[in-house]
């Protein structure tokens, strides 16, 4: 067995209209690395030698390299949220690290941020001043990705390492999927200016052919699982969703929202083994309550810990993030109407 290179993934923040920001993504790949939980490391862990977090944080990864945790997505005590995406074909490191900074594997990243940053701005400059991500492998290889994080404001930033440099967009769109880069999904999606969410009206071809059916406003939308395609989609949601009004509301939508990116067990072939990369699992977290979600391909329960009371604790906290499928039998639930009733 053998991890793929050709990940997918797709990302998404939002917000709940009383629940704060909200983050989440879909974790496509055809089988996860190892020893991947759901994983708390606290305030004052100490990682990469000689650095210590600040923050505590929360999300799914693995402790399998010793002394570099390293978490794929997650939210920290600051309500910092984010995580990494494949960028497969275009990510590229330096060679060289540049003075005055601390190498940092690229598969590091996303807990050394969340570890000491609190905003998205803190994000820039530790990416500018502190540290160059750089061509260190773990795990035996080193990860072709991209990053995006979005904080307690509400604002988004897309991270690409890119042969000229890091490429930084801060006020980003809110969406990220893979390859190609952000400005380009962005600007593609001039391609995609007629969609809409109203139904359109009677045929140009023939005006007295009224529609049958709804949902019209949004055709053209591309339905293939590509990072272009499933960038356009997500876009098109954010756009015109409707968020919830609470966080529970917000956090459920927004899981829904990451189900029209998702892949499929059986959709997409790979050459290798396993055979199919699908949607291992989906995460979401709230910048306000610092709550952490997650369901997976097999069970969708969705399932929480609540990171302020872990940093309460102080303790790293391993959580299985696989379950068995779930089902609520109520067939002895009260009737919701008398039994005589026809």
């Amino acid at each position: 067995m053998r991890r793929s290179q050709e990940m997918g993934c797709s990302c998404l923040s939002w917000a709940a209209e009383e629940g704060g920001p909200l983050w989440g993504r879909n974790f496509d790949l055809n089988c996860l690395p190892p020893d991947t939980q759901v994983t708390f490391l606290p305030p004052g862990t100490v990682y990469g030698g000689a650095l210590t977090a600040r923050w505590g944080a929360v999300g799914v990864g693995t402790l399998a390299v010793p002394g570099m945790p390293m978490l794929y997505e997650g939210v920290n005590q600051m309500g910092l949220m984010g995580g990494q995406l494949n960028y497969r074909g275009f990510a590229h490191y330096p060679e060289t690290v540049r003075p005055g900074t601390v190498p940092l594997p690229p598969g590091g990243a996303v807990y050394h941020l969340l570890a000491r940053c609190a905003s998205v701005a803190e994000v820039v400059e530790v990416l500018e001043r502190e540290v160059t991500i750089a061509a260190l492998p773990l795990l035996g290889a080193v990860p072709t990705v991209h990053w995006a994080f979005t904080d307690g404001t509400g604002e988004s930033v897309v991270i690409e390492p890119e042969a000229e440099g890091l490429r930084i967009c801060r006020d980003a769109l809110g969406v990220m999927t893979n390859s190609p880069g952000y400005p380009w999904q962005r600007t593609n999606l001039l391609n995609y200016a007629a969609v809409r969410d109203l139904d359109r009206g009677p045929a140009a071809l023939a005006e007295d052919l009224e529609p049958c059916f709804s949902g019209t406003g949004g055709q053209g939308l591309p339905g293939d699982w590509s990072s272009p395609s499933r960038f356009v989609r997500l876009a098109f949601l954010r756009r015109y969703a409707q968020p919830g009004r609470t966080e529970a509301e917000g956090i459920a939508r927004l899981l829904r929202l990451l189900q029209s990116a998702a892949f499929p067990l059986g959709a997409v072939r790979l050459e290798e083994d396993p055979p199919w990369e699908y949607t291992l699992y989906t995460a979401a977290a709230c910048a306000r309550s610092r709550r952490f979600y997650w369901t997976t391909y097999h069970s969708q329960r969705v399932r929480y810990v609540d990171l302020p009371r872990l940093v309460e604790r102080g303790v790293l906290a391993r959580f299985p993030l696989e379950a068995e499928p779930d089902f609520l039998d109520i067939t002895e639930a009260p009737l919701a109407f008398p039994s005589d009733r026809v």
